[in-house]
């Protein structure tokens, strides 16, 4: 069963093991198998937002598929009380919301 707040086009962050990353994007698809997201490494985020302002659409993230056997944890990109969220510390930066930059239908359903 796929949790309902992680349905396409989610904004997440994903802890994954052996090696340990953190990748921050768009979920894109979610099963049985794995999950498909459109983003960054974590530690890449602040290089390639700069990027993504200085050069707009032609500064692509990576879509990638992960194994459901690498994934420790899935969180929903949020604001934590006065801190934004990565996803809104995009928009302040890029002047678009990730979903708009990304060209992804159902912009609100993440929101």
């Amino acid at each position: 069963m796929i949790v309902p707040f992680l349905r396409p086009p989610a904004v997440v962050i994903a802890y994954l093991q052996n090696p340990r990353e953190r990748f921050w994007g768009v979920v894109r698809s979610l099963d049985g198998v794995g999950i498909v997201i459109q983003g960054v490494d974590l530690d890449s985020f602040d290089a390639w937002v700069r990027q993504a302002a200085e050069e707009g659409d032609s500064a692509a993230p990576s879509t990638v598929f992960f194994p459901l056997l690498r994934v420790e944890k899935v969180l929903l990109d949020t604001p934590i009380g006065a801190v934004p969220s990565l996803a809104d510390q995009f928009e302040s930066r890029v002047g678009r919301t990730l979903l708009a930059f990304l060209g992804v239908a159902g912009e609100e359903a993440s929101r």
